[in-house]
């Protein structure tokens, strides 16, 4: 019994959370819910290689969600979870894979059972069926008539029936013991049993992720694929998850997760989080590695009273247009409007325009459909001149426009407004700075080669790169927005591998996803290994076009 006031036993819970074999997408709805009404989290292993994996599963954590690291868990997590149940608290802990298999869960349940506290399992995707899925490696094929799972950790020799080879074998956390190789515990014991050494075996190291890499070959070869694989920068190391069976043979027909055009790609974004958000997720899903390392800082204009004029001219009548050439533009004006305790309907009557899709996006947000764009392949202030109507005192009430842009925006946009008959305000409605270096780790991979493409969205966006950080290296794909941008981009010693067919993000991604299905397909036809950039960066040095 507990006295008034005090946390019951039923107001306590503990979860244990599958996380999934490394690919944090692969979290289940169950799992994420779990995460988003937990009170405390802990758990995964704190190591380097876990870290965005753990950062991913994160992001699925109420805001008032209390994460504990190693220090405050200790080396009896179990005791901490059923104390903070007492507490009155959420408790989920996470653990990779699935938590039922090897056992992981076992003694956190008996703790909680004995202590009265209320335990749930939210069951997550194991390496044993993920992993094959991943490596386009169907377990239950070509005459396989069986599935069995291995602890590598174990004497594979002394599993019986083994030798059959209608059954694939799926062994997990296979390594070996001091210096011996690991493949030798896995091989040895079934070619001892008496399986033929043409029976085919997959190694897939990093499941799931986009390091994953997997080499197929037999039991008889192996030791010396491996050997090759590694001397061309794909580097097998343990534990990692063996598939040996018939269905091995159909991985080259099946593989779709490595087969992406970018994949495993780090790729610099040199713009902060929230503007990359959308770009990143494209990236994403073409198999990259996204980081975003801002180039630009973006702040308010050192005097507000041309901001003051324009939103009160905006209420007041006194424009006919508004054009937005940036969402960072987008952005001040609504902060502004926003002050005044105003909403969209302070552009009723006023025609607006966009320059591209991500300005037009950022209105929409704002409530307010653009009434004029550049056509897509054209979505640039030169674009937007081209489609703007010439100013007719007849059809048109206001003659004048409002052009909220940075202080270090080009003329283009309103001196072509202003030929056409317009009058322009051209306000400066926020500042671009150069941002402040990144991390030294950050530069030395930009110089040396560690990132395998830059997407370049400005020509400001070079120019505060190579002044921040230096140029990228030799072997690095240059990506860029257009033909400006690839015009700084070559002033500044940088060959430029992929223009974009039109001004926009989206496009920029996709033409850097072009380029990647390109140069994999030329690997493979030419029968040569398919290397990412920054495995190729020794030796080369970059030539200006």
């Amino acid at each position: 019994m507990t006295s008034e006031g005090e946390a019951s036993v039923a107001d306590g819970h503990v979860a244990a959370v599958g996380a999934g074999p490394g690919d944090p997408e692969l979290l289940t709805l169950r799992g994420a819910a779990l995460l988003e009404r937990a009170d405390v989290v802990f758990g995964l292993s704190e190591d380097e290689e876990m870290a965005s994996f753990r950062d991913a599963l994160l992001q699925h954590r109420g805001a008032n969600t209390r994460v504990l690291g190693p220090d405050e868990y200790g080396d009896d997590p179990d005791a901490l979870a059923v104390a903070k149940a007492w507490e009155g608290k959420r408790v989920v802990r996470l653990y990779a894979g699935d938590p039922l298999l090897g056992g992981q869960v076992d003694n956190l349940a008996d703790a909680c059972r004995a202590a009265g506290v209320e335990f749930e399992l939210a069951p997550g995707l194991s390496a044993a069926l993920t992993v094959p899925s991943y490596a386009g490696i169907p377990l239950m094929a070509n005459n396989a008539s069986e599935t069995r799972l291995i602890d590598g950790s174990g004497d594979i020799a002394q599993l019986p029936g083994i030798e059959r080879q209608d059954t694939t074998l799926v062994v997990l956390n296979a390594q070996g013991e001091g210096d011996d190789p690991f493949f030798d515990r896995v091989t040895k014991p079934l070619v001892a049993a008496g399986r033929p050494t043409t029976t085919p075996i997959a190694v897939v190291r990093m499941g799931t992720t986009t390091k994953q890499t997997t080499v197929v070959s037999t039991l008889g070869k192996l030791a010396s694929a491996l050997r090759s694989t590694d001397a061309k920068g794909h580097h097998v190391t343990r534990p990692a998850t063996v598939i040996v069976g018939p269905g091995v043979r159909r991985q080259s027909d099946l593989t779709w997760f490595e087969s992406r055009p970018l994949f495993g790609w780090r790729v610099l974004v040199p713009r902060t989080q929230a503007q990359a958000a959308g770009l990143t997720e494209q990236l994403r899903g073409y198999g990259a590695v996204p980081e975003q390392v801002p180039t630009i800082s973006v702040e308010p204009p050192r005097t507000p009273q041309q901001m003051e004029r324009a939103v009160r001219g905006l209420v007041n009548g006194r424009y006919q247009w508004v054009a937005f050439t940036s969402t960072n533009a987008v952005r001040a004006i609504r902060e502004r409007v926003e002050e005044y305790e105003l909403d969209a309907r302070a552009f009723a009557g006023v025609r607006v325009a966009a320059v591209g899709e991500a300005t037009a996006d950022a209105l929409r947000d704002f409530g307010i459909e653009p009434d004029l764009m550049p056509a897509p392949e054209t979505q640039s202030s030169t674009g937007l001149v081209e489609v703007w109507p010439p100013y007719d005192p007849e059809l048109d009430p206001i003659e004048r426009v409002l052009l909220p842009r940075a202080d270090i925006a080009t003329e283009t946009l309103s001196a072509g407004v202003q030929e056409l008959g317009w009058a322009v305000d051209d306000v400066t409605a926020y500042r671009t700075v150069r941002a402040a270096p990144p991390p030294a780790p950050v530069r030395e991979a930009i110089k040396g080669g560690g990132f395998d493409a830059v997407l370049f969205t400005s020509s400001s966006t070079v120019r505060n790169l190579v002044g921040i950080a230096g140029k990228p290296h030799a072997a690095t794909v240059i990506a860029v927005i257009g033909r400006e941008t690839e015009k700084t981009a070559l002033e500044h010693g940088l060959r430029v591998d992929v223009v974009a067919e039109r001004a926009s993000v989206a496009s920029l991604a996709e033409g850097l996803a072009a380029f990647g299905t390109k140069r994999r397909q030329e690997a493979i036809d030419a029968g040569k290994p398919v290397l990412r950039p920054s495995q190729k960066r020794r030796g080369r040095r970059r030539k200006t076009v």
